[in-house]
């Protein structure tokens, strides 16, 4: 890889600075070869702030070198977590037998855009009796109301004060088990309850609960910490309080977004990119889809091998909570479709304005219509919702260069593969933000012949 000025860049020393950073990126090139994923963003963050629940020193292994991580790890240390590095690379060893309130500044600084801090309140009022949560941050892809979270610490007995610096949440008479149904699974309300219930006075049944592989690793960590937790047919979770947690030492399931992400790069550069550590069992949806769509896969012991197997073919997809087709899988997957031959519809039900991402691939050739109040079909499977929105592709387009900016963490490496697929230079601007979920991803674009630049 060279940079603009024709001097040698090292894409690991990229790595480290991702900032305000550009890519140039030269497209019409497969990207073929092997990458590895780590551990899920979406486990891995949940597991370390479980880590405050426990009286002795807990162990994460497979955490992804992603800026996410980085942040719960500096919150943590803000409220007096001891996390220090494992022998293993991607181990971390989480002491809190030093926890301490934090101040509204210290949080805020420290959290940035994440809404992570949210996650540490069951937690930190068990330990401390209170927890601060300044504004929140996250991807622009529409509201993710708070209010979810709030209700149910409300049924634990905990008291919610708002002021101009955020939310200020204690337990003056501790916190007991409750009976809480969601008005929709929310993955996040329901990490909520699963770490405020396990530790809280009684029994708490959640009715509506997200059932994710995420959800149900985070449960997996809090069983090894002594909890006591049953999942019930219909999305029913059973948590009986317990006195006291000790530590855990757990391997985090793998990240199967970005796995999806790395198949639908192959799908839409007509690459061969094998992924390291993919299981078949947590992507059976997507599998469906791939292979409805055109793709070639092959399960195997260490991973799974994704390439074409033919011409595209246009799909019908609705996302939807799982084990439906995820909300992180459509943004790249319409990038390939942009290369299907006929119409494809993506019905987005998780998210608002999810597909505003759409509006650059346009800029890039695609034919991409978005119905901001989606679309009634005959066949539709998942409720309709009324913040959902659909896409519809109609396909193939040649894509072509364009100078785009990354609105959202799967939006953005949505451009860069697009930009991939394009013929010409493509310029991507504010790539930091797909460092939230992508470990070492310069390097590996660069480990499967992506010719692109590091600019600034």
């Amino acid at each position: 890889m060279k940079s603009l000025l024709g001097r040698a860049t090292d894409p690991k020393s990229a790595e480290k600075d991702l900032a305000g950073e550009v890519l140039a990126i030269r497209g019409g090139r497969p990207l073929t070869g092997r990458v590895e994923v780590k551990g899920a963003k979406n486990l891995v963050t949940k597991a370390m702030v479980a880590a405050l629940l426990g009286e002795t020193t807990s162990t994460l292994r497979d955490v992804p070198d992603i800026s996410d991580v980085k942040v719960v790890r500096s919150l943590l240390e803000v409220h007096g977590v001891r996390v220090e590095d494992g022998d293993e690379e991607g181990t971390i060893h989480l002491d809190p037998s030093g926890a301490v309130t934090a101040h509204f500044e210290e949080i805020d600084a420290h959290a940035g855009a994440s809404r992570i801090p949210i996650l540490f309140c069951g937690p930190l009022l068990h330990l401390l009796g209170e927890a601060l949560i300044p504004d929140l941050g996250g991807c622009r892809i529409g509201d993710r109301p708070i209010n979810f979270h709030m209700d149910a610490l409300r049924a634990f007995g905990a008291v919610v004060d708002k002021s101009y610096e955020g939310i200020r949440i204690t337990a003056p008479n501790g916190l007991t088990g409750a009976n809480i149904e969601l008005p929709y699974p929310s993955v996040g309300a329901t990490e909520q309850v699963l770490l405020t219930a396990v530790r809280a006075k009684g029994v708490t049944e959640l009715r509506n609960a997200a059932i994710e592989p995420e959800i149900m690793d985070l449960i997996a960590v809090l069983q090894k910490m002594g909890a006591i937790i049953s999942y019930e047919p219909n999305r029913v979770i059973l948590i009986e309080g317990v006195d006291s947690l000790r530590g855990y030492d757990h391997r985090a399931i793998f990240d199967r977004n970005e796995a999806a992400s790395w198949a639908c790069a192959a799908l839409a550069t007509d690459g061969d990119i094998f992924v390291g550590g993919a299981r078949q069992q947590e992507m059976l949806t997507f599998l469906n889809v791939f292979r409805k769509v055109g793709g070639w896969f092959d399960v195997r012991e260490d991973g799974i091998q994704f390439r074409r197997g033919g011409a595209l073919k246009p799909v019908t997809v609705e996302t939807d909570v799982h084990p439906g087709f995820m909300t992180d899988w459509q943004q790249p997957l319409i990038v390939a479709l942009t290369q299907a031959e006929g119409q494809s519809v993506v019905h987005e039900t998780v998210y608002e304005n999810r597909l505003g991402f759409t509006a650059a691939l346009n800029q890039m050739g695609a034919d991409i219509v978005v119905h901001p109040h989606g679309i009634d079909a005959p066949d539709r499977r998942v409720p309709r919702r009324a913040l959902e929105q659909a896409a519809v592709i109609n396909g193939p387009t040649p894509l072509h260069g364009a100078d785009v900016v990354v609105p959202d963490l799967r939006g953005g490496y949505s451009y860069v593969i697009a930009a991939l697929a394009a013929e010409g230079e493509s310029v991507v601007r504010n790539i930091g933000i797909i460092r939230r979920g992508y470990e070492k991803f310069l390097t590996k674009l660069e480990t499967l012949g992506a010719d692109f630049d590091v600019v600034g």
